[in-house]
């Protein structure tokens, strides 16, 4: 459980409620979102950590961002993915699909380690 501290696990929201999260001796909980800016909502979900950002945008203020900030590499979370990756390989972008690696159910030796 300790070799996790300090790292940072993006999962679904219901991860927290569910065995895999065990893993994690004291976690933060985070949750991004647009509506995070709205206090009672943060309260509502137990968030200790609201990071107010949205995850809606239209295709060219997406595109335009990332040529504006250059990132190192970008991570597709949802949607369209394959037409955002192959927009970043036109354009010389690093970007990959990021999936739930490790999410499938683990045995109980698993989660103890």
């Amino acid at each position: 459980k300790n070799s996790l501290g300090g790292e940072v696990a993006v999962a679904p929201p219901s991860a927290i409620q569910d065995r895999w999260a065990r893993r994690f001796a004291d976690p933060v909980p985070a949750f991004a979102s647009g509506w995070m800016g709205v206090k009672a909502r943060a309260r509502q979900r137990g968030v200790e950590l609201p990071l107010v950002i949205s995850d809606h945008a239209d295709w060219q203020e997406l595109t335009d961002t990332f040529l504006e900030l250059k990132p190192q590499e970008v991570w597709i979370t949802h949607g369209r993915e394959e037409g955002l990756l192959r927009w970043a390989e036109i354009n010389g972008q690093k970007a990959r699909a990021l999936r739930l690696v490790g999410y499938e159910e683990e045995d109980d030796e698993a989660v103890a380690a």
